[in-house]
């Protein structure tokens, strides 16, 4: 009986290490014999002892290398009997000796969870109970070895495993239960592994045990139809056959990868294709690399090697290998052979030195680590590149590798070279070479980026996709923007978890951490023309406008939590005392971790500002999706966090879709927290989303809300400042003024005098030092609020001004004026988040009444009075149910004040102190002496 396991196989994520079934719904426990090996062996071997089963032997395989298995390891650790057989039968028949010493440990059920041997039956139906194995494949789908590969190659929409009776067939006996999950379009053999073979086979295998033991356990019967078998996949059957479609192209590269490794030949050598992806955008530049057999040239482009399909689609392959051993990055290919060997000095040899120590200890059967030592022709897995980094990590702890630089560099002298070269930082000149968009306009060069920013650098997206980001001024395209994918997401949260528990940042002291923000608040400064020219042109904000509130209380956002940095404290807390010993219990205030981000598009910069600085005052680290239609000074101010000096990894910025790239952020088990603003309907998604590994949530949505004018207001101020509150920035404001009540007695003048000052606002070109009012931010916005406005009309409103597109290029409004609103009617109940005023009536006096009608609504954002009678404007203030009241003014917030709203608007606060706690977690430790 033989399993040929997933040979990729990684040390397992920790927080996959601690799983149990219920101890509760089983009541019975067997004696077990496992037979099998790997951290999958070692994982259920475990967690079938938490559940209270006798693992009366382990058979496991010999040590390699010196270095026994982790099934082993984990049995001798707990005196458990190990058996080590190099085999358990020859020439076709059981060894005696070894069935013998089997039969001994009196086991009731043996249990395969990853063995790679041949089982004969006199062992398998030994037991009263028989055997059960773990198998990579839905059944009878990919009988035999390498399952996992073949469901790629062939590709299968599914994948999944199964738990099944042992019978003297091979993989045919009866199913106990299987699990299936979906195959993504680049899912790899380790992605499928490390997500849903891994962990989920380990819960299943316990269930299976669970379920024999009860004696609950079923047996059905594998059927024939839809039965495949395939053989293991061995290196001289994967050469790559080029007259196929991109798709099985791609298809046949990561089944292969990375073992045995699909291979073409190119100039004359055997090369090795790893990290392919399918790539559906157009042709990219490069340079033309002939391949045997393809009847295209492949292309080598900056961000890897492109080939084609014979459907003229394409495949992007990220790293080549040669005869040799040597890994390249395929964007490198004509470079391969460029570097020089670099001068070690003295300290760099010590650590040279170090590092060879570490290599021999892992590589115990190697007598002499040479320079030509190869780390994997020598022994070692995937398992010790994991040892090998963190071993140099703990010798060396300012030097960060990766799995990918082992696999870069097998051999000793090589990664020796790239060791020194991340430790001179020769590296970082390439780290911020930022490909622009230049624009000459507003009497400057504007230099706009236009890739996704991650892990320092700013990249293509995975797949090529990108999008195209309109000035609402003329209607013209700005420039195409990278459009993140999956994929993206997860390499940005990868980045920014490294940054976080291994990187720099994670070191750093808080007022160095502060130090860093007030240097990234001056370069923002020392940009303001720029950024708030790019604002303009790419989200309407009136220039002026962006220069003061965009910009200008983005910069001070993040001068005020720089200087929280270092002011994070916590608290003694006197408890009672358990005599006569005595007790300390304090408080700390730590980061949570990674934390997403997502904006809304009416204040590009500014809502980036109000939230990340909060987030990287308390020493988090952050994945931020702008809003698809305006990006561009998101990753203007991503530019400049790599100039200020920002760790690689801590700041991360995706453009793209919010239903792909917000949706993922906001499930991604690595993301501990989530801060949006946007829609409510959206919030309500990201908090089911969110729900799935319980991160923490903060949410700023939709407003409704009510500014009361009283007859004994000053009327001219109560005016001016009513319609900054709904005309202010558009009216694409969240705290805009949705519905004003004015009081009877002086309603009509309100409006007469609202209509008089709209018809001096100047309309026109957001550049325009002179202009008022601002086109809406995107086409789609203009056309809501079109409709917005033919709906109110429809339920009876008066249209008194505007409600109209205006006539000239971009998508502009007119500021528009209802009175006559009633309560039922749709435009008083839903936000327009446009320059709409909406205006009702009450009743002179009627204080009560109008703050009931006021309330009258889901939401609960913000809110305003005028009025003159200041115990009439505080007791308005209490009764309002808003996060935010303003009293004879509006559209007042500033960094040091909290904000966030009641009700259907969220939880949570930007700005001031109470901002850091949405950012923070509180740990209480309780010290006896």
């Amino acid at each position: 009986m033989l399993w040929a396991a997933p040979r990729m196989l990684r040390a397992a994520p920790r927080a996959l290490r601690n799983i149990c079934t219920t101890a509760a719904a089983y009541q019975h426990k067997l004696k077990l014999a496992l037979i099998g090996q790997s951290i999958f062996g070692q994982e259920v071997y475990n967690n079938l002892r938490r559940e209270g089963h006798k693992v009366v032997g382990v058979f496991t395989v010999p040590d390699k290398n010196g270095q026994a298995d982790p099934l082993a390891l984990a049995a001798e650790k707990d005196g458990t009997p190990v058996f080590k057989f190099p085999k358990w039968r020859a020439k076709g028949k059981s060894i005696q000796e070894v069935v013998e010493a089997y039969k001994s440990v009196g086991a009731e059920l043996n249990v395969l969870p990853f063995c790679t041997q041949f089982i004969p039956m006199d062992v398998i139906n030994c037991p009263k109970h028989g055997s059960i194995i773990y198998h990579p494949s839905i059944l009878p789908r990919h009988r035999g070895a390498s399952a996992i590969n073949w469901t790629l190659i062939q590709g299968d929409k599914k994948a999944g495993f199964t738990i099944f009776w042992a019978d003297d067939g091979l993989d045919t006996g009866p199913v106990l239960l299987q699990r299936e999950c979906d195959v993504g379009q680049n899912d790899t053999v380790d992605d499928l592994y490390n997500r849903f073979l891994f962990p989920e086979g380990i819960k299943a295998m316990v269930e299976a045990v669970n379920l024999i033991a009860d004696g609950k356990a079923p047996r059905i019967p594998q059927p024939e139809e839809g039965a495949t078998y395939e053989g293991i996949q061995k290196k001289e059957n994967a050469e790559i056959s080029w007259d196929q479609p991109a798709a099985a192209l791609h298809n046949w590269i990561r089944g292969h990868d990375k073992v045995p490794g699909a291979w073409t030949t190119i100039n004359e050598q055997m090369v090795t294709f790893y990290g392919s992806s399918l790539l559906d955008a157009s042709v990219p530049a490069g340079q033309e690399l002939t391949i045997k057999g393809a009847s295209r040239p492949g292309l080598v482009t900056k961000n890897g090697l492109v080939v084609f399909g014979n459907d003229g689609k394409m495949v992007l392959v990220k790293n080549l290998q040669f005869e040799d051993g040597k890994m390249i990055p395929a964007s490198k290919y004509f470079s391969a052979d460029e570097t020089t060997a670099v001068e070690l000095t003295e300290e760099e040899k010590k650590i040279a030195e170090d590092i060879r120590a570490i290599w021999k200890g892992i590589l115990s059967n190697v007598p002499v680590i040479e320079d030509s030592t190869d780390f994997f022709k020598s022994g070692a897995s995937s398992m010790h590149v994991v040892r090998m980094l963190e071993e140099i990590k703990q010798k060396h702890s300012g030097l960060q590798l990766q799995n990918e630089d082992v696999y870069m560099a097998t051999k000793f002298a090589d990664f020796i070279q790239m060791v020194v070269r991340k430790l001179r930082g020769e590296d970082k000149e390439e780290e911020l070479v930022i490909n622009y968009v230049s624009k000459n306009m507003n009497n400057m060069t504007v230099n706009m980026p236009y890739q996704c920013f991650i892990n320092g650098q700013f990249i293509d997206a995975e797949d090529g996709k990108t999008f195209d980001t309109v000035n609402p001024a003329d209607g013209s395209v700005i420039t195409s923007v990278s459009s993140a994918s999956v994929a993206d997401v997860d390499k940005a949260v990868a980045a920014a978890k490294e940054a976080f528990e291994n990187g720099e940042w994670g070191k750093m002291n808080a007022r160095e951490r502060g130090r860093l923000l007030y240097r990234l608040a001056d370069l923002m400064e020392e940009h303001q023309e720029e950024l708030a020219t790019i604002e303009s042109i790419d989200s309407g904000a009136v220039y002026t406008l962006a220069l003061k509130t965009h910009i200008g209380m983005s910069v001070q956002t993040f001068r005020y939590f720089a200087g929280w940095c270092d002011k994070i404290q916590g608290a003694t807390i006197p408890i009672n005392q358990a005599r006569p010993n005595h007790n300390l219990t304090f408080t700390k205030k730590e980061p949570i971790g990674v934390c997403a981000i997502i904006i809304p598009w009416n204040y590009p910069l500014m809502m980036l500002a109000w939230k990340s600085a909060a987030c990287l005052a308390a020493g988090n680290t952050l994945v931020l999706k702008p809003a698809q239609v305006t990006p561009l000074t998101s990753l203007k101010f991503a530019e400049l966090s790599a100039k200020a000096g920002f760790p690689k990894g801590v700041i991360n910025i995706l453009p793209g879709s919010g239903g792909l790239v917000g949706q993922h952020l906001a499930e991604h088990p690595d993301v501990r927290k989530v801060g949006f603003t946007g829609s409510t309907p959206t919030g309500k998604q990201i908090m089911k989303s969110a729900a799935a590994n319980l991160k923490k949530v903060s949410l700023e949505l939709g407003g409704k809300s009510p500014l009361i004018v009283f007859s004994d207001c000053e009327l001219d101020r109560a005016v001016k400042m009513g319609m900054g509150a709904v005309y202010f920035n558009k009216g694409e404001n969240c705290i805009a003024a949705g519905r004003l009540f004015v009081e009877e007695s002086i309603h009509d003048e309100f409006v007469k005098k609202v209509v008089e000052e709209i018809k001096k606002m100047k309309i026109g070109d957001p550049l325009d030092r002179s202009t008022d009012h601002g086109p809406q931010n995107h086409k789609a916005h203009l056309e809501k609020l079109l409709h917005y406005c033919e709906t109110g009309v429809k339920e009876g409103a008066t249209l008194v001004y505007g409600g109209r597109q205006v006539c000239r290029p971009g998508f502009f409004m007119e500021p528009t004026v209802f009175t006559d609103v009633e309560d039922h009617m749709y435009i008083a109940k839903e936000e327009s988040f446009g320059p709409v005023m909406v205006i009702s009536k009450f009743k002179d006096g009627d204080v009560d009444g109008v703050l009931q009608r006021a309330n009258a609504t889901e939401y609960g954002l913000a809110s305003g009075v005028f009025t003159k009678d200041i115990n009439k404007a505080l007791y308005i203030s209490e009764k309002l149910e808003a996060g935010t009241v303003f009293i004879n003014t509006y559209n007042k917030t500033d960094v040091a004040a909290p904000f966030g709203g009641f009700k259907l608007s969220g939880f949570g606060k930007d700005l001031g102190e109470e901002a850091l706690h949405e950012y923070l977690r509180t740990k209480a430790i309780t010290v006896e002496y």
